[in-house]
């Protein structure tokens, strides 16, 4: 648990930190968020998740309460504060608090920051890719604009949720064509029987992962092919391997799908090297920018 947070220019401990009750956020879940790895102390590709920040913010509407710049300077001190040295900080904002209201409240209302952080020992997800994971697969029941990485994730807490009472790591989201899009938390792949890794493109249909733009340029390294369309559930169970990615999970491999064994029902070498190269890519990620 986070010791300390920062909440609207104040860094208090966490029994303190606390938000007004007609606060958009909770009223109407009515503002963004992001999810930062922290690895050895540092902030990992925190350029590519400022500037997918600030893009969710104007596609809602939703006023900068403070320079990129300033905002990171806000994030390592929470870091610094909690003692992380590898682990998690979140970031979320809202439109502010007002009275409660669908329309959006009065100009110049000051939009509301809470950030925290905590520790997340780098064993457990190694040991998850060590032995792979499962998943399962719920009809995709989410609104259209997913590439804003909204607050909004009742469809996704659900099944998430329906995941644990499985047994299963995580939940991929399959389509009225049969399409996989995406889990509740992260970005499906696959790998085909002739090496070709798959991913759905990220125009429209899943959020845009930070972790799935690195890999980008990892796989391009390690000479590998991405694909960028749309795959089915049956061509997910029949691939070679199959894995996830998000900031919370790297690279993991998924070993099972509905019960289903994908491939030889282990962790492949694909995914088991794309783990391995990840952060030699995001670990150059605030110097410069990318792409993809």
């Amino acid at each position: 648990m986070s010791r300390f947070a920062y909440v609207n220019g104040l860094y208090l401990r966490h029994p303190e930190a606390v938000v007004h009750v007609e606060d958009r956020g909770y009223q109407f879940a009515d503002g963004v968020y992001e999810v930062c790895e922290i690895r050895g102390g540092r902030l990992i590709d925190e350029a590519l998740h400022m500037a997918r920040l600030e893009r969710s913010l104007k596609e809602l509407r939703i006023a900068q309460p403070m320079s990129l710049g300033a905002l990171g300077v806000v994030l390592r001190e929470v870091v610094r504060r909690n003692r992380v040295h590898d682990g998690l900080v979140y970031l979320q904002i809202t439109r502010g608090v007002a009275p409660r209201n669908h329309a959006f409240p009065a100009e110049g209302t000051p939009p509301s920051i809470v950030v925290t952080a905590k520790s997340s020992p780098r064993s457990a997800g190694d040991l998850r890719a060590e032995k792979g994971v499962s998943v399962i697969t719920v009809p995709e029941n989410r609104w259209d604009r997913v590439d804003i990485k909204t607050t909004s994730l009742l469809p996704n807490v659900l099944a998430k949720q329906a995941a644990k009472e499985a047994g299963a790591y995580e939940a991929w989201f399959v389509d009225a064509d049969g399409k996989v899009t995406e889990g509740s938390s992260t970005n499906a792949w696959i790998v085909t029987m002739d090496g070709g890794i798959v991913t759905r493109p990220a125009e429209s249909g899943i959020l845009r992962g930070i972790t799935r733009t690195v890999l980008f340029e990892v796989a391009k390294a390690a000479g590998l092919r991405i694909e960028e369309r749309a795959f089915s559930l049956d061509e997910a169970k029949a691939a070679r391997e199959a894995f996830i990615s998000a900031a919370t999970a790297i690279v993991t491999p998924v070993v099972e799908i509905d019960g289903h064994p994908v491939g030889n029902g282990a962790p492949g070498t694909v995914a088991t090297e794309l783990r391995r190269r990840f952060h030699e890519f995001a670990a150059e990620a605030p110097a410069r920018s990318r792409g993809g």
